[in-house]
């Protein structure tokens, strides 16, 4: 059935658009009703910054890329450039209070604060940058994470090979401010949830150096040799004749963990089944529907919804059986970033993808967080390092995942160990719940009105 919109010429503001996906019923009532409760402009209350980014040469950045935006959390990974290596959309420094939001699609609603004063901190050219003067910058935030400015920038986006917003779009996007009361109960969410981030990474980093330390590892270094031999014999065996799979590294961590007496055992020993994920092709992806859980969309903390892509929910029905994910399966990436570890902790609704292996692990043999912990660490990361071929694509064979050599600790160990990981796991989940719980205080702000929100908050605080 077709849909349709009539507009008056003089509603086509200065006829600057006039394509009709501009003028969608959906962005037309979100705007009117944004109009109603008083909004201003993003640049009435924020500065956008501009501090341009000049490498030094032989000085040390840290650089963020759109990509390693989480886009539940705005947490984001940062990768260590030198000046005169940096890359030409390396662009924008930024500090303290400086929030970060992406003007390229598909990652649009890519958005962080930078909550610490760091030096020598810089972003992508992707981001446009702003700093609040007259809001809280908590507040906005939280504002640019709600779904409906992810729409209204959508709405913006011009061209097609490279579809993205400019700055003025993201400057002129209409905001509800809101009292100052209301600001800050917003932002003191927005505080409770960073600090349950930070004990969540704390967490994981103590269940990783207990790891370390019982292995015997805590200070072990791989040393990379620029030149070395390996015996002919060893390449027929391997069934490999490339250099890079004999640099003497990787048996370095096997060696030292075998100086040390502790026990290894192949994968294989603690799976009872094994299953690959679905590729249904590119041209079933969806906008909306039931998540399409590709490698880009799992980490060792779990699921991101980075890049995420959705399928139709007749097509997640057929799947559902044989490839959505259940509580406590034990997820591993196979292809792009192999090796990376994850035992569901609830049950989801999605599909996994091809790149995806999903384990049935016998608990009477191993814990299954310490396993995701020993393979998410150097102790896999090396084998897999070492396994993995593909120029373009990295890809880790079945076989190989099963050869994978698991360090053997006693139970006790792995239950203390796994512990860690579930507490580091129970503070993310917090954490994520309390950025909802402000984002649908402001929509219900903005729907009713503040003294609404304000109980809603409440009575999720009495739970």
């Amino acid at each position: 059935m077709a849909v349709f919109n009539v507009i008056k010429l003089s509603e086509l503001e200065g006829a600057k658009r006039l394509d009709a996906e501009y003028y969608k019923s959906e962005y037309l009532e979100l705007l009117s009703r944004l109009r109603k409760v008083g909004c201003v402009r993003v640049k009435d209350v924020a500065f956008p910054i501009r501090r341009k980014f000049k490498p030094k040469k032989g000085e040390y950045f840290d650089y963020i890329e759109i990509s390693e935006v989480d886009l539940t959390t705005g947490e984001f990974n940062t990768s260590k450039i030198i000046g005169e290596e940096a890359p030409d959309r390396a662009q924008w420094v930024v500090n303290k209070d400086d929030i970060l939001i992406s003007t390229v699609r598909p990652i649009r609603n890519a958005v962080a604060i930078i909550k610490e004063e760091r030096k020598n901190l810089v972003c992508s050219s992707g981001f446009c940058v702003l700093h609040p003067k007259t809001i809280q910058a908590n507040y906005l935030f939280l504002y640019l994470k709600i779904p409906f400015i992810a729409k209204l920038l959508n709405r913006y986006t011009t061209a097609t090979e490279y579809p993205a917003v400019n700055w003025n779009d993201v400057l002129n996007t209409p905001i509800y401010v809101g009292s100052k009361e209301f600001q800050m109960k917003i932002s003191l969410i927005i505080d409770k949830s960073f600090a349950l981030l930070k004990q969540s990474r704390c967490l994981y980093s103590q269940a990783e150096d207990l790891l370390l330390e019982k292995l015997g590892l805590r200070d072990f270094k791989p040393k990379y040799e620029k030149t070395y031999t390996a015996r002919l014999s060893d390449a027929f065996s391997a069934h490999r004749i490339d250099a890079e799979y004999f640099q003497p590294a990787y048996e370095e961590v096997i060696e030292k963990l075998r100086e040390n007496n502790i026990e290894l055992q192949p994968l294989r020993k603690f799976i009872l089944s094994i299953q690959k994920g679905i590729e249904p092709g590119s041209e079933n992806y969806r906008d909306e529907g039931k998540p399409f859980i590709r490698v880009s969309n799992l980490s060792k903390y779990g699921f991101t919804d980075r890049d995420q892509k959705y399928l139709s929910e007749e097509l997640y029905q057929q799947l559902r059986e044989t490839y959505e994910p259940k509580q406590g399966d034990f997820l591993l990436t196979k292809d792009a970033t192999p090796g990376i570890a994850y035992v569901v902790k609830e049950q989801i609704e999605g599909i996994i993808s091809s790149g995806i292996l999903r384990l049935q692990i016998n608990e009477n043999e191993i814990d299954k967080e310490y396993l995701a912990l020993c393979i998410n660490s150097v102790i896999g990361k090396m084998q897999v390092e070492r396994d993995c071929g593909g120029s373009v694509i990295l890809h880790w064979k079945p076989e190989q995942v099963k050869r994978l050599q698991i360090p053997i600790l006693p139970l006790e160990t792995q239950q203390k160990i796994a512990s860690l990981v579930q507490k580091s796991h129970e503070a993310r989940k917090n954490a994520k719940e309390l950025l909802e719980i402000a984002k649908k205080a402001v929509e219900i702000a903005i729907e009713n009105n503040e003294k609404e929100a304000l109980d809603y908050i409440s009575k999720k605080e009495e739970k």
